[in-house]
């Protein structure tokens, strides 16, 4: 192993180049710091690579497959509608290629300095990061963690060929009869329906009462649940996983519900349960770092550990493990070393599934509100009242708009629909900028869009709809 003779200075070191990592090294760059980013993996990290991107870009096939083969209700009709999988790898690869490249050159273009290797504390000024051939030492002002997180592995079902986690299943070589699911949560919902779309027979296991354990309204689950099932795919809520039997060609999941036990057979078995935050090899005991007994790093407003030099971003934290979440963070983070009052703020932060149809919330929801003893008023849409969805043939869902009894202010939404994903950012816009349900009213949306949607909601909530009945 060659060893670096003398260390080299950084104001701001980076670990982690993930969504997190990379928007905090740009922005710390852009406000003057020397910086300097670790990664040990790919630049893009989880989300770039195995995660939100090529997730969606797999979405993306099988729904052009599915509308392919199902548009005889709009007068379209295709024969011998058929899928070349390795040419949907393929693309999928150019995605996360394009993407990835544009985060090197983003890097570079703010002067960035890239280092490939392991990060591993020496003390709280103090870094080692190590590759297979060499070893240099690092010393800085400042230190970003932005290492992210890895899907949790079940005992009984240690990852194998055929027991996958969600990198596995994105990067399959063909495409399965029939997949078993274990968890419906997002990626759970994200991947069953991708490949559901596809022709796939899939299960889903649950181990709570309905999809998503109530991180969203039971009327938005619902929905996802009723078009999966229209795509041939079964839903088994209260379940509980037990064990595989893994063959050859297949497996053979073993499960639990109601007090009986059942088997499925399958292809591939699929285990969604949870991300790991990436924390335990750092040498954060070195610095007398404070986590939680989940891993997790304790931070301030600030995103600043007890260690008042190092910052902490994105998975590793509390909260909801999104990469939008993450690069926030970062910029506050970012903002925090160069003497910026920047401080989180999460309450206009949206959660989005890729599901059929969309789901987005942003804010607070009816049930949240009541708790913190906010009286509200919960204005419902429908998308089936909306010319351009009916254009789309897309009717499924709605829109309801919480907002502040007293006053109007807008300080929730909730979305299930088509293109809900690209919708809820008015939402979280107007809860950012502290607007009323007039002030969406009274904004001029086109005609015909999804986007006039809100603007009917916020009509709802002031008792003067134009669309439909009051």
């Amino acid at each position: 192993m060659v060893v670096g003779d003398f260390p080299i200075e950084t104001d701001t070191i980076v670990i982690g180049a993930g969504p997190g990592g990379y928007v905090a090294a740009i922005r710390a760059a852009q406000l003057g710091q020397k910086v300097t980013i670790v990664e040990k993996g790919e630049l893009g990290g989880v989300c770039l690579n195995v995660g939100c991107i090529p997730s969606k870009a797999l979405i993306t096939a099988g729904h052009r497959y599915e509308t392919a083969k199902h548009s005889d209700d709009i007068g379209i009709s295709a024969e011998n509608v058929t899928v070349d999988f390795s040419k949907v790898q393929e693309w999928k690869g150019k995605v996360v290629k394009q993407l990835t490249g544009g985060v090197q050159g983003l890097l570079k273009g703010n002067k960035v300095d890239i280092v490939k290797g392991e990060a591993y504390f020496v003390d709280a000024n103090t870094l080692r990061v190590m590759d297979e051939n060499s070893a240099q030492t690092y010393t800085f002002k400042n230190a970003i963690l932005a290492t992210g997180s890895r899907p949790v592995e079940i005992p009984t079902f240690k990852y194998t060929k055929r027991v996958i986690n969600s990198t596995g299943a994105l990067n399959l070589p063909e495409i399965p009869k029939k997949l078993v699911i274990i968890g419906g949560g997002v990626i759970g919902v994200e991947l069953g329906t991708a490949y559901a779309n596809f022709g796939t027979e899939v299960t889903i296991l649950e181990g709570s009462s309905e999809l998503f354990a109530g991180s969203f309204e039971k009327q938005m689950s619902t929905l996802v649940s009723r078009n999966l099932k229209k795509k041939g795919a079964e839903i088994v809520t209260n379940a509980m996983a037990k064990g595989v039997d893994e063959k050859e060609d297949g497996v053979v999941v073993t499960y639990e519900v109601k007090g009986e036990e059942k088997s499925v057979e399958a292809d591939y078995v699929l285990v969604t349960v949870g991300r790991r935050p990436n924390t335990d090899e750092l040498g954060l005991e070195q610095v007398g770092i404070e986590m939680t007994d989940r891993g997790l790093v304790n931070i301030d407003k600030q995103c600043r550990t007890n260690v008042s030099n190092i910052y902490a971003i994105g998975d590793i934290v509390a909260g909801p493990q999104l990469a939008h979440k993450a690069s926030y963070e970062g910029k506050i983070a970012a903002e925090a070393i160069s003497g910026h009052p920047s401080e989180i703020d999460y309450l206009g932060i949206p959660a989005v599934v890729f599901s059929e149809p969309e789901l987005a919330t942003v804010g607070y929801d009816e049930k949240q509100a009541k708790e913190d003893g906010i009286e509200v008023v919960a204005a419902k849409f429908p998308f089936a009242a909306n010319g351009r969805a009916l254009a789309l043939n897309s009717t499924d869902g709605f829109l309801k708009l919480v907002t502040r009894k007293e006053d109007g202010l807008v300080i929730g939404g909730q979305i299930a629909g088509t293109s809900a994903s690209d919708m809820i950012a008015e939402i979280g816009l107007a809860i950012e900028a502290g607007m009323t349900a007039e002030d969406i009213a009274m904004t001029i949306h086109a005609h015909p869009t999804l986007g006039e949607i809100t603007m009917e909601a916020a009509e709802v909530a002031l008792g003067t709809p134009i669309h439909i009945v009051k």
